[in-house]
Formats: structure tokens, sequence, C-alpha cells
């Protein structure tokens, strides 16, 4: 639209340029042929020297010419024909306008009393000069006109082109619209893990190679067939390697169990010498360790696998005092505190699944602080009722670097490769005296999850909280 207007400008002032230089040139012939008439009309007559004739009085004249003699320096007669071919006069203020014309040269414009004129100036072969003009009024009117008729066309044309280019623009650009909407659709939808079915295409209408859009359509379809293939082997992928580790961790419960029992009988029927029976227990500490690894890996497996929760009543703020007076028990030499509303905050879920989930936030506090640090377990209800649980303490810090992973599997940070300010303090670390295994965030987001809840962490030097948000019940 903006070139359409800019094309019908120049058009415009193209015809304006040309009309006016052709009236000009049309209305410059007539005002030399009259100039011609008027100082023939106004020539002395013979035998009366004395006489001069009125060059208005000179036949062939139109109406509106205007005709002046100056003789002597001075207007000796002025006047001009009007509509009923009678003698008009000019006012004495436009006697020096036509006295300020050179004699013989080219035609000027002059706005006079009774209007525009355009003037000629000639020195006739008696001496006088005649001065002659003719109103550019009939000029002016044509080029309004004009000017008039361009725009009235251009903006009607603009209009018209406009609507119609719109109808026509819209109509051809129609199937980028579906191309965006598949887009949109697709860029919400949760591509990360789990079963993804990808069913999203561009209609066929949209995605034939014929035209522009249409290959755009062809080639985003082929993308999105591209994607589904791979996310549908990254699901397989997945699968198998959650069933391995379910059936290895369910096939390594019996030799452990075993390996525990007979560790027992043999420190409770055999008698060892000191390194053999530090060696005995050595064994025992670690099928213990091994055995709740292989009961981590279970529990994962079962929540990957979507199996139902045991739902009941459970009172979170019960569940939080008991929890944390195992943990005081466990690490006297932290400083535990409870910050907990006057009322009981009840919600739906497993009680089991949800003490171990705060066991494994006191846990992770307790494992990655020093001894002396705070740690604040916190209750309350949020402004849309659900119920908020948080576990901070003013240990050092998560590296900001590890922070996006924290919740990984297997996740732990080098505590070697960390300064002392910034050594993680509330998330898996390299394993200390009694091990880590990584899998400990994994499990406490798994089973937020499972119960319809989320799971965030904020953390700087001196503050590391961890908030668990859990629907209320009814």
């Amino acid at each position: 639209m903006a070139l359409l207007v800019a094309i019908c400008g120049a058009i415009g002032l193209f015809s304006y340029a040309s009309m006016d230089s052709f009236l000009t040139r049309q209305l410059d012939e007539r005002l030399a042929q009259a100039s011609r008439i008027s100082s023939a009309a106004g020539r002395p007559q013979s035998g009366n020297p004395a006489g001069r004739p009125d060059p208005l009085e000179g036949r062939g004249q139109g109406i509106g010419t205007l005709i002046a003699r100056v003789s002597d320096g001075a207007v000796s007669s002025a006047g001009f024909l009007d509509d009923d071919a009678s003698r008009g006069s000019l006012s004495s203020t436009d006697d020096q306008i036509l006295l300020d014309l050179v004699p013989n040269t080219a035609p000027a414009d002059r706005t006079l009393s009774t209007g525009t004129y355009r003037l000629i100036a000639v020195t006739a072969p008696y001496g006088d000069t005649i001065v002659t003009g003719l109103p550019l009024a009939a000029k002016q009117n044509t080029l309004a006109s004009l000017v008039w008729t361009m725009v009235v066309v251009s903006t009607g044309g603009l209009v018209v082109i406009g609507l119609a280019g719109t109808a026509m623009i819209r109509r051809t650009m129609k199937p980028l619209e579906q191309l965006s909407e598949v887009a949109t659709k697709v860029s919400r939808l949760p591509l990360d893990a789990g079963e993804v079915a990808l069913a999203v295409r561009v209609p066929p209408s949209a995605a034939h190679p014929g035209t522009e859009v249409g290959s755009v359509g062809y080639a985003l379809n082929k993308m999105l067939d591209n994607v589904s293939n791979a996310l549908e082997a990254r699901q397989e992928s997945e699968m198998k390697v959650r069933q391995f580790v379910a059936d290895a961790s369910h096939e390594l419960r019996t030799p452990l169990t075993a390996i525990r029992g007979y560790t027992e009988l043999m420190r409770m029927t055999e008698h060892f010498t000191p390194d053999g029976a530090k060696s005995l227990a050595r064994v025992q500490s670690q099928s213990e360790r091994m055995t709740t690894l292989v009961e981590d890996l279970l529990l994962l497996a079962r929540l990957d696998e979507g199996q139902p929760v045991k739902v009941s009543d459970v009172d979170l703020t019960q569940l939080i005092i008991e929890t944390v007076s195992d943990a005081k028990v466990m690490a006297p030499d932290r400083i535990w505190q409870l910050e907990l509303p006057k009322e009981p905050v009840v919600v739906r879920g497993d009680a089991t699944q949800l003490h171990q989930v705060l066991a494994n936030l006191l846990s992770n506090a307790r494992k990655h602080t020093p001894p002396g640090t705070t740690v604040a377990t916190g209750m309350m209800r949020s402004a849309d009722g659900s119920a908020v649980l948080t576990v901070t303490d003013d240990g050092g810090g998560i590296a900001p670097d590890f922070i996006d992973r924290v919740f990984a599997r297997f996740a732990r940070a080098d505590a070697s490769r960390k300064n002392p300010v910034t050594i993680p303090a509330a998330a898996p670390t390299a394993p200390t005296a009694e091990g880590t295994s990584g899998l400990g965030l994994s499990i406490v987001q798994s089973i937020v999850a499972a119960h319809g809840g989320s799971v965030s962490v904020t953390s700087r030097p001196g503050r590391t909280e961890f908030a668990v948000r859990l629907p209320a019940a009814p």
C-alpha cells in the first residue's frame, strides 16, 4: 500500500506539472496574440499625433483581458474587459505593479486587485509600453479540478486495491496460519520424558510442494515424522533400560538377603580375629548399603511404571515432628528447628512415601553440611490451599553449575573440585563416610510428582531451601 501511495503521488505530481506546463504554454500563446492586438490598437492615428487611442478598444480581445499604457514613466490608462464586455477599472495600487514590469521580457504572474494575471510588457514602435494580461483563474480552476480528480480516483483505487489485496493475501497466506498452529501445538508438548504421541501434522492442503507455503508445510511434516521416530526410539530405549533396572534390582534382592543373613549368622556363631571381625562388619555394612540402593531402584522403577499411589489422609504436621525427631537422634551436632502452623495440615497421599520424601531431604541436609548447621523444617498453606513443606539450611549452598542437575538420577558433584564456600550443601556430593548414590533427590521428585505436586530448590551461599508443594486434601 505504501508503494501504491508513492506511485499515485508520483503520477499526480507528474500529471500536475505536465498540465501546468501545457496550460501555461497555451496561455502564453494567447497572451502574445493579445499583446500584438493591443499594441496595434494603441498606435497614434495619422494626422493626429497627439491622439492616443485606448488599446483596450481594439477588436479581437477576449473577456478578462487587461491592457494598460505606460507613457513617460506613468500609467496613462489601464483597464480590463469585464464579463459583460464593459470596461473595468484597476485601482491605483495596481499602477506600481504594472510599472515594475520589465518590457520585452518573458511573461510574469502578478496578483492585482481584480485577481491574478499573467502579464507581459512590450515597448511599442511609437515609444509607449503596452502591458497586456490574461487572467489565471481558468488555469487555476483546471489545475484544481485535476488535483481533486487525481485525489478522488487515487483514493478510491487505493481503497479497492487495499481491500482486494488484503483478501487475496489472507487467502494466499492462510496455510501459514495452519503451519503456525501446528508448530505452536508441538512446542507445547512435553517431549523431554515419557511416552510421547506426536500425531500433530500439517493438513495435506497446506503440505504439497507445488507452492512456497506448501513446500514449507511438506518440510515441516517430514521434520515431525523424523522427530516422532526419534522419540519412539528414545522411549523404547528408556523402557528397556527401566525394565532391565527393575529386573536386575529384583533379582539382586535375594542374594543380598542371603549375604546379610549368613553374615549375621557367622557373627553370632563364629569367632574371628579383630581383623576378621572388622572385615566381616565391612561386608555387612556394604551389603546393607547395596540393599538400600536396590530398594531405591525398585521404587523408582515402580514410579516410572505409573503404579497408583495408596491414598489416605496424612497429617504432615505429625509426620514432620516424627521425622525431624529421628534426624535429631542421627545427627545431634546439627541444630534442628521446626516452623509449624497451629492447625494440622492434612493431605491425601501415601504416608510411607511422603515420610521417605522428608527423610531424604533431611538426610541430604545432614550429609552435606558441616556440624553446627541449622536445618529448619517448615510447613504452611499457600494462597491456593496447597500444602508447602520446606527444608532450609544455612550451609555453603549449591554450586550454580550443578543446581540444574540436582534432581537428576545418579547426579553427584565432586566436592574435591569445589571451593569450600561453594560446596553443595543440600545436593548430592562425593561419597562421604556414609556414601551417597545420587538417587535421593530423584526419588523425592518422582514421589512428589506421583502425588500431583512439585518440588523446587533455591540456593545461595548461606541459604539452601527445598520446597515441596502438595495438593491439599478436600
